[in-house]
């Protein structure tokens, strides 16, 4: 019961995501008003924590998400292949003219003083259109899976999203797999059809079946509706806004036994101060700080959360956890891209206090 968990030591799958996948287009540094051309990532939260848990951790892992037949889909699904992650897909035909989609997301990466700009295309989005029903949970569970996630981004997607993560949940808790949540808050997708009271109340069943919370001080009072921090953070690296809101996290949902996050301070768009947290069955555990020269900051957030995850699920100690979780988000950062281009030995080095010294 490590962590206050009892995580299966076996299973066909160490992790199972259900989320929706992207494609997102990246012109760099220069912003799309300009762009001549763009590189082609494929994200979504949760598929970002299968894909970094399987190609730097090496665990055996999966995904539940919805693919479209057409030829985005096709880049996707062969990066989804690349990456070793297993696909339960739940498939859609496109009608050659406006849908169903796979997302885009379009981000620039700005740099200096210039902030990167996201915004998205999800019109007739086929992650969407996902619901209760459309995965055999008793088939994909029954070989064992020992860890389930999920997050807010594919929540805050349509009125059946949310449904079907609870069903998912669900599923997963009466197989015994441990669950976990990125709250993920984005108020711009929550608003097109729900606002914020609609997000409370779906996230708050969501979280009923949760054991693992990931998210930071402003996913907890958005996502859950806790009421702002009593303590002042000296600044953003300062964990004691976030320790002090975890009191009223496990009053309103006492099966939870871990919440974790990330801390970053933004000193300009490619030089970032980072560190991270996590609260482990009634202990705390603070990583150092270290300054990060950043090529792409997406993804950098499902970087912690995957490292910290493959910690738990290898029975590390919970302060090396979350080592392990700061480290590989902070090597994410280096690379373009929203997932791992790290090896598990370049993680644990530099979970040690490892350097940038050359490696002849």
């Amino acid at each position: 019961m490590k962590y206050g968990l009892s995580i299966p030591q076996e299973g066909a799958l160490d992790f199972l995501s259900l989320g929706a996948l992207v494609h997102r287009l990246d012109p760099g540094v220069v912003p799309f008003r300009k762009a001549t051309e763009c590189q082609i990532h494929v994200s979504g939260g949760e598929f970002n924590c299968a894909a970094n848990l399987s190609d730097c951790f090496g665990l055996k892992t999966g995904i539940a998400t919805a693919m479209v037949d057409y030829p985005i889909g096709d880049l996707i699904a062969e990066r989804v292949r690349a990456m070793g992650v297993r696909p339960f897909y739940k498939r859609f035909a496109h009608n050659g003219v406006n849908g169903p989609n796979m997302a885009t997301v379009y981000s620039d990466r700005g740099q200096g003083v210039r902030a990167p700009v996201v915004f998205y295309n999800r019109s007739h989005e086929a992650g969407a259109m996902l619901q209760p029903g459309d995965f055999d949970w008793k088939a994909i569970f029954e070989s064992g899976v020992r860890w389930f996630h999920s997050g807010g981004i594919f929540a805050a997607l349509s009125e059946t999203t949310g449904e079907l993560i609870i069903e998912g949940m669900k599923a997963a808790k009466a197989a015994g797999a441990v669950t976990s949540f990125d709250l993920n808050y984005r108020a711009k997708l929550w608003n097109i059809w729900g606002g914020h009271q609609r997000a409370l109340a779906v996230i708050a069943r969501i979280v009923e079946n949760v054991d693992v919370l990931v998210g930071n001080e402003e996913d907890l009072q958005l996502g859950l509706g806790i009421p702002g921090p009593e303590v002042a953070a000296k600044s953003q690296l300062d964990p004691s806004t976030f320790f002090g809101m975890i009191d009223k996290v496990v009053a309103m949902y006492p099966q939870v036994r871990v919440v974790a996050t990330t801390l970053r301070e933004v000193h300009s768009t490619n030089r970032h101060s980072w560190g991270a947290v996590a609260w482990v069955n009634g202990e705390t555990f603070v990583a150092p700080a270290c300054e990060l020269d950043v090529v792409d900051r997406v993804g950098g957030g499902d970087g912690y959360a995957a490292g910290f995850f493959y910690g738990m699920l290898t029975g590390e100690a919970p302060e090396d956890a979350v080592r392990l979780g700061w480290a590989h988000g902070a090597l994410l950062t280096t690379f373009p891209g929203d997932t791992t281009m790290a090896t598990v030995d370049q993680v644990r080095a530099f979970a040690k206090g490892g350097s940038a010294r050359i490696q002849r």
